[in-house]
């Protein structure tokens, strides 16, 4: 068949990477001028089965309520309403009702597992170097209500295979010498340990496969190319809509909904100070990762407007952190960059077939973990399509 994918982030590549191995022609389109520029340019790193837990819960809620107007807040919720946010919003609080969050938690654990597998695959098989580092990820807690949370997390994570084991502070400072758990007002209480884990650079990964693609497999990309509507593509036996943040703007289907979530990183010289594990502060809502010589360091969500202004008061929390945490870091050069997650209501990735024109497939809304779930519904949605 003749493909036609929009979108040359990680979902739009995954994608074309397993329909290329099917022997269908496929034909890539993105806006911009090379693959990865986005979403998938410069994200926290991690390819994190551990943090898989969904936000629909009443304790996000209240939290989200309770920071309304605080700049600094790890999760932003901007009082500005538009009916894309607000229908966003009421969907996902219809989420929150369900009360289903464990059973969407488990399939994101399956789907990242899944993923983590299929990353070590194409890295051989199609030997692609991206800064992949199996060094665990250390969730440390400086709250006790935070700690508690996590502990009762252990059976859903390991029940469905993902290691998630509770270790004391002195076993945190055994694992990472280099965190520094002292600030002003809160010390470290514990840490969970997933040292199945793994960090690698987005980008990197995403700009080598395009390579793939186009040499071994004859996949044509059409870059600083626009596509407003799927009529454009009809030339096409298939169109797979994977253009993240942007794909209420060709969706046919009144059901996909996915709104943009700001997230937040720096990148630093990575130096002696640096840690050997990859870290995530769930109460701050940061990660951070080592990514060869360099040091990514990401997080909070805002939700706000369609746009990637970068706010000077959203990247201080990033900058405070590195100080309290590991302070032989220099922070004195960095880079900063901001992103539109493609979040959907209920926090799981679109990937079916539309219900209007049975030509057109999703494969959108992978919010957060894009990083971590694309190769698994990429390989899904390539199933769906033959």
């Amino acid at each position: 068949m003749n493909i036609a994918i929009v979108g040359a982030g990680i979902s739009g590549i995954t994608a074309a990477y397993y329909l290329a191995r099917k022997d269908h022609k496929i034909t890539v389109f993105d806006k911009e001028r090379y693959s990865a520029m986005k979403c998938s340019y410069a994200n926290g790193g991690q390819i994190s089965v551990s943090n898989s837990e969904v936000w629909t819960t009443w304790a996000n809620v209240r939290k989200a309520i309770k920071w309304i107007g605080v700049k600094d807040a790890p999760l932003l919720l901007r009082p500005n309403l538009n009916w894309k946010k607000a229908s966003w919003m009421l969907k996902f609080l219809a989420s929150v009702a369900a009360n289903d969050h464990e059973k969407r938690t488990i399939d994101t654990i399956r789907l990242g597992i899944a993923s983590r597998r299929l990353y070590s695959t194409i890295a051989m098989t199609e030997n692609i170097l991206y800064d992949h580092n199996r060094c665990g990820i250390l969730h440390i807690y400086k709250s006790n209500n935070y700690f508690e949370v996590a502990k009762t997390l252990q059976d859903v994570y390991e029940k469905n295979g993902c290691s998630w084991v509770i270790v004391t502070p002195e076993r945190c400072l055994e694992i990472e010498p280099r965190l520094h758990y002292m600030s002003k007002d809160k010390k470290l209480v514990g840490g969970i340990w997933t040292e199945e884990d793994a960090v690698g650079d987005i980008h990197k990964f995403c700009m080598e496969l395009t390579k793939v693609l186009k040499e071994k497999y004859n996949v044509t990309f059409n870059f600083n190319t626009e596509i407003k509507s799927v009529t454009d593509l009809d030339e096409y036996d298939r169109i797979v809509i994977a253009n993240g943040s942007d794909t209420c703007s060709l969706a046919m289907d009144h059901d996909i909904c996915v709104y943009p979530v700001k997230g937040y990183s720096i990148t630093l010289d990575s130096g002696r100070g640096s840690p050997s594990v990859s870290i995530l502060d769930d109460e701050a809502k940061i990660v951070c990762s080592r990514l060869g010589d360099r040091f990514r360091v990401a997080g909070t969500a805002e939700i706000g407007d369609h746009n990637l202004d970068i706010r000077r008061d959203r990247i201080t929390p990033l900058l405070k952190w590195v100080k309290e945490n590991f302070p032989q870091i220099s922070t004195e050069n960095y880079s900063q960059w901001a992103c539109l997650r493609p979040m959907t209501p209920d926090m799981m990735p679109i990937v079916k077939r539309s219900k209007i024109n049975n030509k057109v497939y999703y494969h959108t809304g992978h919010g957060h973990l894009g990083w971590t779930l694309a190769p698994a519904t990429a390989k899904k949605l390539s199933e769906i399509i033959e």
